[in-house]
């Protein structure tokens, strides 16, 4: 108080005022001294409001205790307590639309979806009266030219017993000779005609191509079906989906910033969404060699441990990959 009170009174204005006696007073303006003094204080607040201590904020967190599976499926992957996680789907290396090799109406489908089938077994049959046609007049054509060679190759013994015995020319031997190579180059050509005939009728029982479990029925009995799309939309190109459920797998995309955490060969947890207490091990197979530009991320190839009939294709899944301490763990 004693500082204010001389810092006051140091700021007091002293001025000499001359009375109606003639003598010389002096009197001080304290209106101006109370101005100094309130704006004194007020600096002297707002000088002591922006100095006093700072309350202690709590670190942020780090990339390492984040644990939100949106982040996971959003970045390709997230750092979490457990370890890197990332989002993806359940895959088949081994899925075809089986289709025909030739143009025809559908007589049969034999299959339905769920159904598995094995490789070689016929699942649709095509309406095979023309190629089955083709292929019979094949079959007279090669019995005919066999017929004409015989004949051929006794036309020739004959020839040359005469003209052992000086009755034939050597014209008529080599005229035989001709003959009977022209019909075995004609019987020779005539099997390969019925071979490929065969071979087209062949086309019209579309088989499996592998082992596998049917997932979709795309065709009917009654309709075209072609190995190439007709305009209008009358034509369809497949019979039914086949899929191995041998050759299950997983996909994830991890981002970049943590694709140095992924090796081929590390072990796995993987859940699927529709089992969320169930935990499935796995390892990486492969870490595809090349980035996406526009998601910054790469693809990362996960296969099962043991496959389980609970899982199926294009369902969705969360990995875990375990670091080495986790692994010696398990």
């Amino acid at each position: 108080m004693a500082e204010k009170s001389d810092l006051l009174r140091s700021l007091r204005i002293e001025r000499e005022v001359e009375t109606e006696d003639g003598e010389t007073v002096t009197r001080t303006n304290w209106l101006l001294v109370g101005g100094v003094a309130v704006a004194t204080l007020l600096i002297g607040g707002a000088v002591g409001w922006l100095v006093r201590p700072q309350p202690a904020q709590e670190p942020a967190a780090t990339a390492d205790t984040e644990t939100t599976t949106d982040v996971a499926a959003s970045s390709g992957g997230a750092v979490q307590s457990g370890g890197l996680v990332a989002s993806g789907y359940v895959v088949a290396r081994r899925m075809a639309t089986v289709a025909a090799e030739v143009t025809g109406r559908v007589l049969e489908v034999r299959v339905e979806e769920g159904q598995v089938v094995h490789r070689g077994d016929v699942l649709a049959v095509l309406e095979p009266s023309l190629a089955r046609a083709q292929f019979q007049s094949a079959v007279a054509r090669s019995e005919a030219a066999a017929a004409d060679l015989a004949e051929a190759q006794r036309q020739l013994q004959r020839t040359q017993t005469l003209a052992a015995q000086g009755f034939a020319s050597s014209a008529a031997l080599t005229a035989a000779q001709a003959r009977a190579d022209t019909a075995a180059a004609d019987l020779n050509a005539s099997r390969a005609d019925a071979r490929t005939a065969e071979a087209q009728l062949a086309h019209y029982q579309i088989r499996a191509p592998f082992s596998g479990v049917i997932i979709d029925k795309a065709a009917q009995a009654g309709e075209i079906i072609s190995p190439m799309s007709a305009g209008g939309g009358f034509t369809r190109t497949g019979i039914c989906t086949i899929v191995d459920m041998q050759s299950l797998e997983v996909e994830v995309d991890v981002a970049e910033a943590y694709i140095s955490r992924v090796t081929p060969g590390q072990h796995v947890n993987a859940v699927l969404d529709a089992y969320p207490d169930v935990t499935f091990p796995a390892h990486v197979i492969a870490i595809i060699p090349a980035a996406s530009r526009d998601r910054a991320t790469f693809r990362v190839r996960i296969g099962f441990d043991q496959l389980d009939p609970r899982i199926l294709p294009e369902m969705a899944i969360k990995v875990t990959f375990l670091d080495q301490s986790q692994q010696q763990q398990q």
